[in-house]
């Protein structure tokens, strides 16, 4: 007999779900990359100056616009790479900590969320590739690596809101 098909998605297995107490601790990690990033942006990346001793893996000869050779100690100003593990690591937390009382239901809202910030996601990065040159393009895809967290975050909570306040209406 042959298994029923699904409505066109999969359920994630909430096993690869992280318990809901890292949610708080995720928002926590997102929101002070995030105010850490605008204050960087804000600055040109100048403030803070929290500048140590890196090892880069990768870098290029030192010139104008790098100073960062490859496997050479050098110094760099580590701000920006705290603001995106903060951003990155904060914003995986609350997008797979499993709901209070995760169930199918807020299952499928959350498999829609992914699918659709994924396409949003690329539908952005496909327009910025046909729009958008040089150095803003680089900022493109800078930003490209935390909106689909964004969108994820936005569009998910945005539906379980919407979901839970038409259930409080029906009562």
């Amino acid at each position: 007999m042959d298994k029923p098909r699904s409505a066109g998605f999969a359920l994630p297995q909430t096993q690869y779900l992280f318990s809901h107490k890292y949610k708080k601790f995720g928002w926590i990690l997102f929101l002070i990359g995030f105010v850490l990033g605008i204050v960087l942006l804000t600055n040109q990346f100048e403030y803070p100056n929290w500048e140590i001793n890196v090892f880069p893996l990768i870098g290029d000869k030192p010139g104008i616009l790098t100073k960062n050779a490859s496997l050479i100690w050098s110094k760099n100003n580590i701000a920006d790479e705290l603001a995106s593990i903060l951003l990155i690591v904060g914003g995986l937390l609350v997008v797979f900590s499993k709901a209070k009382d995760e169930d199918e239901y807020i299952s499928k809202i959350r498999t829609e969320s992914l699918i659709w910030a994924t396409y949003v996601n690329y539908g952005i990065l496909i327009l910025a590739v046909i729009f958008v040159y040089d150095m803003s393009f680089f900022n493109v895809l800078i930003y490209n690596m935390f909106t689909i967290l964004f969108f994820f975050i936005i569009r998910f909570h945005y539906v379980l809101y919407k979901t839970k306040k038409s259930l409080s209406y029906e009562e």
